[in-house]
């Protein structure tokens, strides 16, 4: 995971926070190198940020993925640099590779095909699931909520509806031993 990250400039850097004995899992990339997938996995076809999270978590299965926090900043970074152009598709940016992207991308073939077979081997990251699970399945709760909340052409009673089903979700989980 990605700890800290702050833009300056058209460059991405990293701040290291020192944590004790457990802490979350290493990271699989730094921030350089996930510039490098992240513009791939878009060359591959336009994507919004949510879905190169969960593109990324399911080519490593399941063992890493990045937080927003991380991807969006990138995604915006990308898009100054103009290597990504960005449409809104309702409440969403789709992102799409331009021309500037395509020439780096092939600038830079090797590095990105060493980097892309690593995300097939799992880059080491399949440790400590739970977690990064729970947390992976949490964030795609929130996004299909919201998405259907807000949903203009959504049925009378949709809000409810959803309400209805986290509310039996909720008393399920507390339910557990």
């Amino acid at each position: 995971m990605f700890h800290g990250l702050k833009k300056h400039g058209c460059h991405m850097h990293e701040h290291h926070h020192p944590r004790g004995g457990g802490g979350r899992p290493a990271r699989m990339f730094d921030a350089g190198a996930m510039r490098y997938v992240a513009l791939q996995l878009i060359a591959e076809k336009p994507r919004h940020g949510y879905e190169i999270i969960k593109e990324l978590e399911g080519r490593v299965g399941g063992g890493y993925a990045p937080s927003p926090g991380a991807i969006y900043p990138l995604l915006a970074m990308l898009a100054d640099m103009g290597h990504v152009s960005i449409a809104s598709d309702g409440n969403k940016k789709l992102h799409s590779i331009t021309p500037e992207g395509q020439a780096f991308l092939d600038e830079n073939r090797q590095m990105v095909e060493a980097l892309m077979a690593r995300l097939g081997e799992g880059g080491g990251a399949g440790r400590g699931h739970g977690r990064d699970d729970l947390r992976a399945v949490m964030h795609g709760l929130k996004e299909a909520v919201v998405e259907k909340a807000r949903d203009r052409e959504a049925p009378e009673g949709r809000r409810e509806q959803i309400a209805a089903i986290l509310r039996r979700a909720e008393e399920e989980i507390r339910k557990l031993a």
